[in-house]
């Protein structure tokens, strides 16, 4: 199964990326996701099931330990991997 999620993490800093959104940002790149897209309101990935979901386990956790206070995300199924 092929998934994408997007997700944010809060509370914004418009000044300066705070550190969970810096750590979000790295996990998500690091992650070998495809069609990553990491902006400052909202980040976006797909891969496989396992891929993601992997990914958002250490994101959740990553980003809670660096400080996020809330973290909505969205996971949509886009099919069977090829």
């Amino acid at each position: 199964m092929r998934l994408r999620v997007e997700f944010t993490t809060e509370p914004f800093d418009l000044d300066e990326a705070p550190a969970h959104a810096l750590v979000a940002r790295e996990v998500i790149e690091a992650a070998g996701l495809d069609a990553v897209d990491v902006g400052p309101f909202g980040n976006t990935a797909e891969g496989s099931a396992d891929e993601v979901l992997t990914a958002l386990d250490t994101v959740l956790r990553r980003t809670l330990e660096a400080g996020a206070t809330r973290i909505s995300l969205q996971v949509n199924v886009l099919g069977e991997e090829r």
